[in-house]
């Protein structure tokens, strides 16, 4: 049986209001426009919105975990420094 353009669309919309995006996407567009500073970036407002429902999102781990790993090459950089200077006193000595 062919579906018409029309009823395929229908169907879809269906489906997008059955499974809660609809309404989502709505929220997300009703915050961001109730918003008194508007984000400079709206995508990523949308993105932390959606993601946010559930709790702390896969990009909020990944910008921590990002942050502490820029931290630990901050720590190992002045580690090499270090044992860098270390070594050339020691070479001084021999």
């Amino acid at each position: 049986m062919y579906k018409t353009p029309d009823s395929k669309k229908e169907e879809y919309k269906r489906y997008l209001e059955k499974t809660g995006v609809t309404d989502a996407l709505t929220k997300v567009m009703v915050g961001l426009y109730e918003e008194p500073d508007r984000p400079p970036n709206a995508i990523d407002y949308i993105k932390k919105y959606l993601g946010a429902q559930g709790g702390t999102t896969e990009y909020d781990l990944m910008k921590k975990d990002n942050e502490d790993l820029k931290k630990q090459i901050k720590q190992l950089e002045t580690q090499i420094g270090d044992m860098r200077r270390q070594l050339a006193t020691n070479e001084g000595d021999v």
